[in-house]
């Protein structure tokens, strides 16, 4: 079975992303692995609510999502920014289907808080088969974050949660998260690996600090039993090396220790 790779896009990197990026995610195709790309759009998505004078606030650092919000952010997220995705990655010579987590009831959600959030989704199912049959069919799945829910309404959601929900799902080796720096720093040199004990530690004395926190949150976040490991890396440069390892930072859960009884 080929190893699956699923590659999470903030949207503050989706206008630096260098082709030689493009370029790692080709090699992976060419290794035999199979990526998924999932995306954000914040950045975009702001954009275009000031430019239609739609106002927008955020709670415990979640986009406010009301019918005019999720207009807009379904807009920018499936339709301009999910192309601009797909155009790229066809330049770079594979074949892409771009989807948002509406299309074949892809991401299911329920709402977090519909009094204090709006359309706000957390994920509760992904259409595994759906992603499975397309990668099967050599494509790379681009994914808008826009789940829905029972009630056939659509709901914005959190690309990490998004990307960790598909990742769980499908059995991702590994989930990458794309940012614009080199990985975790300490004093200016990249750290190759972490646990989640060492995050902690270096989110304490400062290393880890500002932007970076709520990126290597949502990393740890997302390990799970099955999901072992997840990868900082960076999306204006090459990921992949030579010899095929990953530039940037690894997290891996924390070793389990037993006791002799």
């Amino acid at each position: 079975m080929k190893e699956k790779i699923v590659i999470k896009c903030g949207g503050s990197i989706l206008d630096s992303l260098s082709d030689s990026f493009f370029a790692s995610i080709q090699q992976l195709k060419e290794q035999g692995k199979e990526p998924i790309v999932v995306h954000g759009g914040g950045p975009a998505i702001n954009e275009m609510l000031e430019l239609k004078g739609v106002e927008s606030t955020f709670v415990n650092g979640l986009r406010k999502t009301t019918k005019d919000v999720l207009d807009v952010a379904e807009m920018v997220l499936c339709g301009k920014v999910n192309k601009q995705l797909v155009s790229k990655l066809q330049l770079a010579g594979l074949p892409t289907v771009g989807l948002s987590g509406c299309d074949g009831q892809l991401i299911t959600v329920e709402p977090v808080d519909s009094e204090g959030l709006g359309y706000v989704g957390e994920p509760t199912a992904v259409n595994d088969n759906l992603l499975l049959t397309m990668l099967e069919q050599g494509y790379v799945p681009v994914i808008a974050p826009i789940g829905v829910g029972d009630d056939g309404a659509h709901y914005n959601i959190n690309a990490d949660s998004a990307a960790a929900a598909i990742a769980s799902a499908i059995g991702a080796v590994e989930l990458m998260f794309v940012t614009d720096v080199p990985g975790i720093l300490k004093q200016g040199e990249v750290i190759e690996k972490l646990t989640t004990a060492d995050v902690e530690q270096l989110m304490k004395d400062g290393t880890i600090h500002g932007g970076m926190i709520p990126k290597v949150k949502a990393a740890v976040a997302s390990l799970t039993n099955e999901l072992h490991s997840v990868l900082i890396v960076d999306g204006r440069q090459a990921f992949l090396k030579e010899e095929g390892k990953f530039t940037g930072t690894i997290i891996q859960k924390d070793p389990v220790t037993t006791e002799a009884l």
